[in-house]
């Protein structure tokens, strides 16, 4: 289906075609009349590139609302006397592929994990030295955008 910009872009090339391919058309510039021939593959490559333009705009808009829906999920890492726990490690899984990405808290003890697929569930832990959190869950069904989740690092590890 052709677009109203599409069709109008063909309109204004063919009326540019019946004009300046074929016989010689005049160009007036300040008191000079020159003659100027666009050959017809000129034509049909202008004519290409801007019926291709209005397709590349909405790949745009559709990669921008795409991004738009990925989530963040951040928090605080805190041992039980709920002190930051700086450096502690913080794994993210992707309950569908089983990838895992990590994330490093500051020395403030927060973390960030950005650009997540808002149609898959995640398991979130932090571990630090011989002590970990318990597994949380970030459901696919969780509709937020910006996922606060707060760890605290009390269990020890399993050797």
């Amino acid at each position: 289906m052709i677009s109203n910009y599409s069709r109008r872009l063909c309109v204004s090339f063919s009326w540019v075609t019946r004009i300046s391919v074929g016989s010689y058309g005049l160009w007036e510039g300040p008191g000079l009349a020159t003659k100027f021939r666009i050959p017809r593959s000129a034509l049909f490559v202008l004519l290409m590139f801007f019926t291709a333009f209005p397709a590349a705009a909405q790949q745009t808009k559709d990669q921008k609302k795409a991004e738009a829906q990925l989530r963040t999920v951040h928090g605080l890492v805190e041992d039980k006397d709920e002190d930051p726990v700086p450096a502690s490690v913080v794994y993210l899984l992707n309950v569908k592929t089983q990838a895992v990405r990590t994330s490093f808290a500051d020395e403030k003890g927060l973390y960030r994990f950005s650009g997540l697929d808002p149609n898959v569930d995640y398991e979130i832990h932090a571990e630090h030295e011989d002590v970990t959190s318990s597994t949380r869950t970030i459901s696919s069904f969780d509709s937020r955008r910006d996922i606060e989740v707060n760890l605290k690092v009390t269990r020890k590890k399993k050797q």
